[in-house]
């Protein structure tokens, strides 16, 4: 009786909202302003320090060093690991599996990263700021489905692939600043031993060596050498995930699925928001750095995504997916400017002050909220593309 009481009452529940794509959305929210009441509440200093607490580990081993760096640069990095695989997936059999399926989104990512840091250049070109413009490049995945699935059939099928589509795309763009842009000086001790593993790895399948728990080992050490060489540990998940067999894809992603979600997700929005909002917050937010954040993610978005769909259209290199009209994929390109995630991930990597990372999170928060209810009203209010008789 008990036990049928605690499955109706607790079990039932949690599976229903793992299921649900909109569950994660919610809980990132949730977390996120969780985070920043707690942050400004009188034990606000005691819950920052908890996050920035020294952990212990053997000075000679070089590990992050404190909760906050292990959640950045630990956990996040099996977050880039899932995506890997996502990417990998579509590459191989999904929707980016050939030049026809992915020429729209592809050119719709490209035109939705340049015009946000074209945006954000124009407002903090040459000023202590600059170095942010991969900020507003980003698309949440997580939040950004969460809202097109609870628009229900107001998102046809297509839109929403085309919307995922593009979403990983831009999540790979996002990896290669990350990378190029965004990581310390390079360690040549640490980086060519890495480039070495990183290539064992990809050898193994071709020296017919099974997949087993040696590649797991070997992954381990590469994340180790990348998070010590200068650029950023993140890769190393990316790097292992395509390193995967194709037919341990969609085991490790189910495997997986669950505790990033609904575990690391939500720890690292408890980590990166807990923001301490000033007196005087309007006026901190009246800078060119959030004109710039808010600005690229807002506008800068669905200007790029629908500018580059036109002309690949009007070049005849592509087509709406059917049954969508422009009004929709303008729409998509307004939820897609939910930052988020990414894009708090790339003002920590951004800016060393504390008091500029929480006011370009503050900007990131705010444009991604707007983008949210904007973009959800949009679609809803859109109608589609007729079909011709």
């Amino acid at each position: 009786m008990a036990k049928t009481f605690l499955r109706k009452i607790i079990v039932n529940p949690l599976q229903r909202m793992v299921r649900d794509s909109r569950s994660v959305g919610v809980i990132l929210f949730a977390c996120s302003v969780l985070s920043i009441i707690i942050a400004n509440t009188p034990t606000g200093e005691n819950y920052i320090a908890f996050w920035n607490a020294a952990v212990y580990a053997p000075s000679g081993l070089h590990l992050p060093h404190s909760m906050l760096h292990w959640t950045n640069d630990g956990l996040m990095v099996v977050f880039f690991f899932l995506v890997g695989m996502e990417i990998k997936r579509e590459l191989l059999v999904g929707e980016l599996s050939s030049l026809k399926k992915s020429l729209l989104p592809l050119f719709a990512a490209i035109g939705g990263m340049l015009a946000p840091a074209a945006i954000y250049l124009l407002f903090n070109r040459q000023t202590d700021f600059q170095h942010g413009w991969g900020i507003p490049m980003a698309t949440d995945i997580a939040f950004s489905l969460g809202i097109a699935s609870m628009l229900g059939k107001k998102v046809p099928a297509a839109l929403k692939t085309f919307l995922m589509a593009l979403a990983i795309i831009d999540d790979l763009g996002a990896i290669l600043v990350i990378a190029l842009f965004y990581g310390g000086a390079i360690q040549w001790l640490y980086l060519l031993p890495g480039i070495g593993i990183a290539a064992i790895l990809f050898l193994l399948p071709r020296w017919k060596i099974k997949f087993g728990w040696w590649n797991f080992a070997l992954g381990i050490l590469l994340w180790y050498c990348f998070f010590n060489s200068g650029i950023h540990a993140t890769i190393a998940g990316v790097l292992f995930a395509l390193s995967i067999p194709l037919q341990y894809l969609e085991k490790f992603e189910h495997l997986l699925h669950t505790p990033v979600y609904f575990i690391m997700l939500p720890l690292f929005a408890l980590a990166n928001t807990a923001i301490i909002i000033p007196p005087e917050f309007i006026a901190a937010l009246n800078s060119s750095l959030n004109y710039g954040i808010i600005g690229g993610l807002f506008i800068g978005k669905p200007l790029g995504i629908a500018a580059a769909c036109w002309l690949l259209v009007k070049l005849k290199w592509g087509e709406l997916p059917r049954g969508v009209s422009w009004t929709q994929l303008t729409g998509i390109g307004i939820l897609a400017g939910i930052g988020f995630t990414m894009s708090i991930f790339i003002t920590m990597l951004a800016f060393n002050d504390a008091n500029t990372q929480d006011a370009a999170k503050s900007g990131v928060l705010i444009a991604s909220v707007i983008a949210m209810v904007t973009g959800y009203v949009w679609l809803y209010f859109s109608p589609g593309k007729k079909s011709r008789q």
